[in-house]
């Protein structure tokens, strides 16, 4: 059996003294797609921040190994510079950083930590390869002179988030409830972009509430998260009956 490119063994996560994730266990193979659905408040956001490294979060217990590497030892950025990368549900707003701008230095940073043979590529081609991702992802050109997020609509913070993920080619993605807040349209153009990813450099942990992200983006795994453990796990078929069904027969276990 292949080493999966991210195991979690019994994780347990806290927010000031209060568990939030409580002996979570999954893995991701290389080259999968996995959801973890579950009702609010039942830990999914803050096991996909405590992935990423985000300092809000006490780990307890546990261990997490990310391409063969302890990932609790490292840094956040350290994460990053691996191949992981975080899209969030509410996107930051960054105020005098150009997305283009943005956008080139995070790229040349992955790029530097990843490529033996690394070459800083010229701001004119970085916007050449930019422009043809934004097109990918109907958005405007003109976008990427813009600060980070500032003044953008919520689905465009969510094709942004997306353009980050497709510039940087991450080994492993966790979309933090991506779907939230986008109309069928936008949800369909930020679905076919991460789908268009799919492949045996790049794995993906979607977290949703809802089946319909899943009706574009079909994962190889589903999971259930309830009261910050998961309780079910199956193929694409258990998102459809939890969007019948809801969550009831779980929570009163």
């Amino acid at each position: 059996m292949a080493t999966p490119l991210l195991s979690i063994e019994q994780l347990r996560v806290s927010v000031g003294g209060e568990p939030i994730v409580r002996t979570c266990s999954l893995a991701v193979g290389v080259g999968e797609v996995h959801a973890i659905m579950g009702p609010n408040g039942s830990g999914k956001s803050t096991l996909v921040s405590t992935l990423m490294g985000h300092p809000k979060y006490a780990v307890d217990g546990g261990t997490v190994r990310f391409a063969g590497n302890d990932l609790l030892s490292m840094s956040a950025d350290e994460r990053a510079r691996a191949g992981m990368f975080l899209a969030f549900q509410y996107p930051k707003e960054l105020a005098g950083i150009t997305l283009r701008s943005f956008l080139f230095a995070a790229s040349d940073a992955q790029r530097k930590a990843r490529d033996p043979h690394y070459r800083k590529m010229s701001p004119i081609k970085f916007k050449v390869q930019l422009e043809e991702e934004m097109n990918t992802l109907h958005m405007d050109p003109a976008f990427a002179e813009r600060s980070v997020n500032q003044g953008f609509s919520g689905g465009e913070k969510k094709k942004a988030e997306v353009l980050q993920m497709r510039i940087l080619k991450p080994c492993l993605a966790l979309l933090d409830e991506t779907d939230s807040g986008l109309d069928v349209d936008a949800l369909k153009i930020v679905a076919a972009g991460v789908e268009s990813m799919r492949g045996p450099h790049f794995s993906a942990v979607i977290v949703t509430h809802y089946a319909r992200l899943l009706e574009y983006i079909v994962p190889d795994k589903v999971h259930v998260m309830v009261a910050g453990t998961i309780v079910d796990s199956g193929g694409p078929e258990l998102a459809h009956r939890l969007e019948r069904e809801g969550y009831g027969k779980y929570v009163q276990q």
